[in-house]
């Protein structure tokens, strides 16, 4: 038997879930897709976060983090150990991810120190970006980590759910 591909949720992924649709266009289809992907393929996967995303859905209005909470309840969280904060360090020295997002080198890091095969994100300024994704996975294999595919829920559908 195979085993289920691992995802670590960043936290755009619960808050894109559990919000209300938003007014501009773009990001309310991201919001669907989010939606879609939740419904029709988590179960595909085994699912992680880590204390970072705990921390970061608990953040803002009330009735908003309780249900982003909610839709991450009793996944496994990953721990920010010494070694994941030594890498997201190494992220941050050389200016790739700004120092004011420092809990997306964590976000990396964690997902790279234990291994999981997607880092799944809608944020494309930090993460699921082409030029970060290539200097950082130089910087994660230069120091022997395994390098997570770092994609948006678009790109986490099989290739099943295309055919017709």
């Amino acid at each position: 038997m195979i085993e289920k591909a691992t995802v670590y949720l960043e936290t755009t992924i619960p808050s894109y879930l559990t919000a209300r649709p938003s007014n501009d266009l773009i990001t309310a289809g991201e919001q669907a897709i989010t939606r879609e992907w939740w419904e029709q393929r988590r179960t595909v996967y085994r699912l992680f976060i880590s204390e970072a995303v705990v921390e970061e859905v608990s953040r803002g209005d009330a009735e908003a983090s309780r249900r982003r909470l909610e839709a991450i309840n009793g996944l496994e969280a990953l721990a920010i150990d010494e070694p994941s904060i030594e890498l997201a360090g190494k992220l941050l020295e050389n200016g790739l991810i700004p120092k004011k997002a420092a809990a997306d080198a964590i976000h990396i890091a964690v997902a790279a120190r234990h291994g999981v095969d997607y880092l799944l994100t809608w944020n494309c300024r930090h993460l699921a970006n082409a030029e970060t994704i290539r200097q950082v996975s130089h910087i994660l294999d230069r120091e022997g980590y395994y390098v997570p595919i770092i994609c948006t829920p678009r790109e986490l559908f099989g290739k099943q759910d295309y055919e017709e």
